[in-house]
């Protein structure tokens, strides 16, 4: 397969086990064009700052240029502090900038390193952009962080940088609230989303095969149903495809015990909502069973369209008996994969559309990757044989050697000195140069620094399969079993058959090493 069509495996799943397949719908079943989608929320928000949230017009904030392609997932938003952070797996921050300001290893050390406990880097201090709707806010809010820097005296309350924060969320807000967003892509669904032609074999495949599918999303009735029929254009009849779409769900609390949001069901015809009980209709006042549910049939068909709910209401629905029967596809990490997988334990892919680019960059640069391990190693080395030529110095010569001996061991320090100094900067200038093409500021999406980003980690931990488009299932056997590499911890790496192999493999997670 072409690594574009490639399905990678974090957790071993065998697609025979799985009889019901979900999907989430935005930047899931519907990719958004980054360059006109991000650009319509920058600017949207934009104007709710200044034209609800009253933020000075003199700034012009609404001539203020956004690059889409700046911000990226997995980042880390400091709100007291107006800073944004890339880290690794283990929380320790190897980028930060102040707006657009890089800061030092020393600033980024005082700041993020000298505390005798270690943030958590979670709400209400910290928040995560880790989904692909937050890269416009996190821009804006970068811009302010610098207006507030440079010219103070624009803001008369002198506002916190959380409370900056605070207002473009609530601007964001606004956005959704009064359909603003919504209303211009359903005016021109194409300038905005990108049309997939393999969404009707793949549910088509899914379904002959014998799998129930539904959707779950967080969007009302006519915006998804708007959504839909752009995709489903070659076939307008898209309810056909799925056994179960409930709209309005309000994931992540959808997921979650004790919710108890009432189910209802949508007219597709009016979007008129109706009582149910648990899906079964409920009689008006004065009106008899037997007439409602003719009623019912009549105006719903053979539909199962649903407005909120909780997960116990769709387990019933589609007759699921537990959460492993279950493959659950989405594109936010938190909303749609950790908590269907904590709290269900439903199989999960997670959908990643920078991993094409990703993957191909990885397999493009093999030779550069090898060269920056080689150095690597030669600087270990090195260091390794001036720390014991240091110990000699100091302790065996001052027993038992000779001023004599010393002469010579001190000029041979100074040489692996100075050829370690050689390595190491021919090291870090490489190793920068190859993140810097992945992205100039943030280097790779999974990488920082040689450790695994925050992002891939939460990738690994909670996504069984991740792939750069949904519609990658349909070019698998719906029979499939995804099988995972086999791990390896560094003691079993070394003087094993697997080393020489591994040990030029920079990158060891499963999207690079199955190829």
């Amino acid at each position: 397969l072409d690594h574009r069509t490639m399905i990678y495996c974090n957790r071993a799943l065998n697609m025979r086990s799985i009889s019901a397949v979900g999907f989430d719908l935005d930047y899931t079943l519907a990719q958004y064009r980054p360059e006109t989608f991000e650009l319509l929320a920058y600017q949207a928000t934009a104007k709710k700052l200044v034209y609800n949230l009253g933020y000075p017009r003199q700034a012009r904030i609404l001539d203020w240029k956004f690059d889409w392609k700046y911000m990226v997932r997995g980042l880390v938003l400091d709100k007291r502090r107006g800073n944004i952070l890339k880290m690794d797996r283990h929380k320790y921050v190897k980028v930060a900038y102040h707006g657009f300001q890089e800061l030092s290893r020393e600033e980024r050390t005082a700041a993020y390193g000298n505390t005798l406990s270690r943030d958590s880097y979670d709400e209400p201090d910290y928040a995560l952009i880790d989904t692909l709707f937050s890269l416009a806010e996190a821009h804006l809010f970068a811009q302010l962080v610098e207006l507030k820097d440079t010219d103070p005296e624009l803001f008369p309350s002198q506002p916190e940088y959380a409370e900056i924060y605070k207002d473009v969320r609530a601007a964001v807000d606004l956005c959704h609230r009064d359909g603003t967003l919504k209303q211009a892509v359903a005016d021109d669904p194409s300038k905005y989303i990108y049309a997939d032609e393999q969404l009707i074999s793949m549910l088509k495949m899914l379904r002959e095969s014998g799998r129930l599918t539904f959707l779950v999303t967080n969007s009302l009735w006519d915006y998804t149903h708007v959504v839909m029929n752009f995709l489903f254009s070659a076939d307008k009849n898209w309810l056909d495809y799925f056994d179960l779409v409930i709209t309005g769900s309000a994931k992540p609390s959808f997921f979650m015990d004790g919710n108890q949001a009432p189910l209802f069901a949508v007219d597709v015809k009016t979007g008129m909502l109706h009582n149910t009980d648990n899906g079964t209709p409920v009689p008006q006042v004065r009106q008899e069973l037997h007439h409602t549910v003719w009623i019912w049939k009549l105006t719903f068909s053979s539909y199962q369209m649903r407005q909120g709910g909780t997960v116990s209401h769709l387990h019933k629905l589609l007759a699921i008996d537990a959460g492993a029967q279950v493959l659950y596809c989405g594109d936010h990490i938190y909303g749609d994969i950790l908590r269907s997988k904590k709290q269900l334990g439903w199989r999960t892919m997670l959908v990643v559309p920078e991993l094409d680019r990703e993957v191909e960059l990885l397999q493009s640069s093999r030779a550069v990757q090898k060269e920056i391990q080689r150095l690597r190693h030669s600087r270990e080395e090195i260091e390794d044989e001036l720390q014991k030529l240091e110990w000699t110095l100091k302790y065996a010569l001052y027993f038992k050697g000779t001023k004599e001996e010393e002469g010579p061991l001190q000029e041979k320090r100074e040489a692996l000195q100075r050829e370690r100094d050689e390595v190491q900067k021919s090291h870090r200038t490489m190793q920068r140069k190859f993140h810097e093409q992945f992205h100039k500021t943030w280097g790779q999406l999974m990488k920082a620094g040689h450790q695994t980003s925050r992002f891939a980690h939460q990738v690994e931990r909670f996504a069984c399969l991740y792939t750069s488009q949904v519609t990658n299932l349909s070019c698998y056997s719906p029979e499939k079993c995804f099988r995972t590499a086999e791990d390896f911890m560094p003691h079993e790496l070394r003087g094993s058959v697997v080393f020489v192999t591994k040990i030029f493999a920079y990158d060891q997670s499963p999207h690079f090493n199955d190829r």
